[in-house]
């Protein structure tokens, strides 16, 4: 369907072109292109390791290698995603694989986003972006912490089991190792691929819509200009190897105010929010991605009044 849909785009461009200002049809296009571009191999890397986990690794492992302490299991998760190069799209369905395998939600939701902020690649990224600013990248790293701990804590202490809807795998036990690999990495990329081109389509749409000249009335603003990046990381759904970078561009607003969009952008945006639904169904969605968002600002602007 995607394919389709990109040779439709193709074909039809020019009279498309006379319904819509060319300019913004390009811009469109470039920006669900890029999206996909950006996001489908961090995608695929997370699905080979998602399905590496479901037919490889034990349930016993999970059992030895996080605390049996749900409480303890979730920092462990969250230091966890320091060693996950890749970003957002890649660990959700990691995270689903996690939870199949017996790890508490809890832990996994934890490892699901703290896994894309803090990694080596993310980080350096960051300082690369900022080089007169390096404690954004320590402002980065410790909030984007402390918020994957809370929110791992926060379902500990009010998630339900039923809010989380992991879609039907195919039966994997009877099969060869290779044959169960291979069923459920295809499995898991059209499934979240899917809802990925959902997200990357709502994204475009919003860069087109949104003008740019309310961002530069926002940004005079202190409370509204926090709020306007935390709502345009939601939208413009940059993967986070390079969100740093458009932050660092934003150059009107305040550094709190580009710490926000760095936190709250790879644990809440369109396309994220879109396979969470995909993944972990859509009451999970509904509740865990606004309380995430709330929770990433509040910490996101203390870490900016301390070290920024």
């Amino acid at each position: 369907m995607l394919a389709v849909l990109l040779v439709l785009l193709v074909i039809f461009r020019e009279p498309l072109a006379g319904l819509v200002e060319g300019e913004r049809l390009q811009t469109w296009t470039t920006v669900f292109v890029s999206v996909l571009v950006q996001a489908v191999p961090f995608l695929v890397f997370g699905v080979l390791l998602s399905a590496v986990i479901a037919v490889f690794v034990p349930r016993s492992f999970w059992a030895k290698a996080l605390p049996k302490h749900p409480v303890l299991a979730v920092p462990a998760a969250s230091v966890a995603g320091v060693v996950l190069p890749g970003c957002e799209c890649g660990a959700v369905p990691i995270a689903g694989s996690l939870i199949r395998r017996g790890v508490t939600p809890a832990a996994a939701l934890a490892f699901l986003l703290a896994a894309p902020a803090i990694n080596p690649i993310v980080l350096v990224a960051t300082a690369v972006a900022f080089p007169d600013n390096p404690e954004m990248v320590v402002a980065r790293g410790l909030a984007s912490l402390v918020v994957a701990v809370l929110m791992g804590w926060l379902w500990l202490r009010l998630g339900k089991t039923e809010w989380i809807r992991l879609p039907h795998r195919p039966d994997l036990d009877g099969a060869s190792k290779g044959r169960a690999f291979w069923s459920a990495a295809r499995h898991d990329v059209v499934h979240a691929g899917g809802f990925l081109v959902v997200g990357a389509a709502a994204a475009a749409t919003i860069n087109v819509i949104v003008p740019e000249a309310w961002l530069q009335t926002l940004a005079a603003q202190p409370v509204l200009s926090v709020l306007a990046l935390a709502v345009l990381a939601v939208l413009l759904s940059i993967c986070s190897e390079a969100d740093a970078f458009v932050a660092a561009s934003l150059s009107q607003f305040s550094l709190t105010s580009r710490l926000v969009f760095l936190v709250v952008g790879p644990m809440v945006d369109l396309k994220l929010i879109s396979m969470q639904a995909g993944v972990f169904g859509r009451g999970f969605a509904t509740r865990f991605a606004p309380a995430t968002f709330v929770l990433a600002i509040l910490v996101a602007v203390g870490a900016g009044a301390v070290l920024l």
